[in-house]
């Protein structure tokens, strides 16, 4: 038998299909990645940083997302205090070695946790460990509260530090101040005094051998942390005591290894008993319980539904993280180097001497002033930033108050919290009442 090398032409006598439209003829089949189906895909939806915050969504370059994402949501007046670049240059210059020193305090307007601050220290080239403080850092040497309580919550990642966002579960989250952050030697009762204003590398600065991260590592373990931090806003020098006794620290261990309980919404035939003074008492003693990440609250307005439509998998999934979650006490990406524990309290305190302050007698009582002259703690406007001629916009001098969502402005964005909200498009959130301002 021949053989053909090639098919056979078509019959001429071939007679077309009548029930084939001709315009179907005419369609053609294109594999997704020609170019053709490409140009008339639709555009993938960007993820929002809620999402992004949350761990809904996963991007490759979170530096990138967010200096873009806040570029458009600038206040002109007043001008933030850092500029974007400068915002970024900070976080390049830390992310992903041994030798950055990175901090973030965040304000959070929690609906469920409430207001507080979180104060995120680096800790390795991609986590950072943090504290909720409950009415921010202190910034009156003389208030009679000088002490906060700061309650560890989980380790964070790195890139948590750039975020500035809302949603209607999680609140406002805002970048309060940003920088670096130096470790301090203890202080010796017999030692003497130690110059706040000596440049790095004299004689009473810091050791500078190890790196910051092996210091506060130290510094941690030690339960004695004397940190200086290098902000937009704060002051300089601005020196805050971190401090952990023996007992809470035995306590947070011990809290840490129970099975975690899920506490229900009250029944609406419950009456919520009244806020008093005794009340906000006790949550100062208490702290803030969580950063609003795992809180195990049911928020007011919605009911758990056991019957929603969750996959066997994915219940398996969320618990299988959730267990390793609380095992390690880090999120997802992070690594808790540092052997933090979940709402372990410690204290917080502005180191007077060490911010330059000095004890003096005043109408027979202890007062601590700056000398004259102040020196650095004049109002001087943040490096980068062409503040003159605008209060606001310059770097916070002794004493300051942190006044909370409705005052208090981004020093990235210049945003208040109620403009993050709109701008992130939130609607329905309730702020969670009670919060006042330490203003004595």
């Amino acid at each position: 038998m021949a053989s053909h090398s090639s098919k056979r032409p078509p019959s001429p006598a071939l007679v077309p299909n009548p029930f084939v439209k001709k315009r179907n003829l005419q369609w053609t089949l294109q594999s997704p990645s020609s170019p053709a189906a490409q140009k008339d895909a639709p555009e993938e939806a960007q993820p929002t940083s809620a999402a992004i915050e949350s761990g809904a969504a996963l991007i490759a370059d979170h530096l990138a997302h967010f200096t873009a994402h806040l570029s458009s949501h600038l206040s002109s007046s007043p001008p933030p205090l850092l500029s974007i670049p400068s915002y970024a240059e900070l976080y390049r210059s830390n992310a992903g070695g041994v030798q950055g020193a990175h901090f973030v305090v965040h304000q959070h307007d929690h609906p469920v946790a409430g207001t507080h601050y979180d104060l995120r220290l680096q800790i390795n080239s991609a986590s950072s460990v943090s504290w909720a403080v409950m009415y921010g850092l202190p910034g009156d040497p003389n208030s009679r509260r000088l002490n906060r309580n700061a309650t560890e919550t989980r380790v964070h990642s790195l890139w948590n530090h750039l975020i500035e966002t809302a949603s209607p579960q999680t609140g406002s989250l805002l970048i309060w101040d940003t920088g670096t952050y130096s470790i301090l030697p203890r202080r010796s009762k017999h030692a003497p005094r130690e110059d706040p204003s000596s440049p790095p590398g004299s004689p009473c600065s810091n050791n500078t051998a190890s790196t910051q991260q092996a210091l506060l590592q130290a510094a941690f373990h030690n339960r004695k942390i004397r940190l200086r931090l290098h902000g937009a806003r704060l002051p300089d020098p601005y020196v805050l005591n971190l401090r952990l006794t023996k007992s809470e620290d035995a306590s947070g261990r011990a809290k840490s290894l129970r099975t975690p309980r899920t506490r229900r919404r009250r029944r609406a035939a419950e009456a919520a008993p009244p806020e008093t003074s005794e009340s906000e008492g006790e949550g100062e003693a208490t702290g803030v319980e969580d950063d609003g990440h795992d809180t195990h609250v049911v928020p007011a307005g919605e009911q758990a539904d056991p019957a929603a439509p969750v996959s066997a998998l994915e219940r398996e999934l969320r618990e299988l993280e959730d267990e390793q979650v609380r095992r390690t006490n880090a999120y997802p990406g992070a690594s808790n180097s540092i052997g933090s524990v979940h709402q372990r309290r410690w204290y917080l305190s502005l180191d007077r001497p060490a911010c330059g302050f000095v004890e003096q007698s005043c109408g027979g009582r202890t007062v601590w002033e700056l000398p004259e002259p102040e020196g650095s703690n004049v109002g001087e406007p943040c490096s980068g930033e062409p503040a003159q001629g605008n209060e606001e916009a310059v770097r916070l001098k002794f004493p300051f108050y942190v006044r909370g969502p409705e005052y208090e402005r981004s020093v990235v964005t210049g945003r208040r919290g109620d403009d993050i909200l709109r701008d992130e498009e939130v609607t329905g959130f309730v702020r969670r009442l009670g919060w006042a301002p330490v203003l004595n």
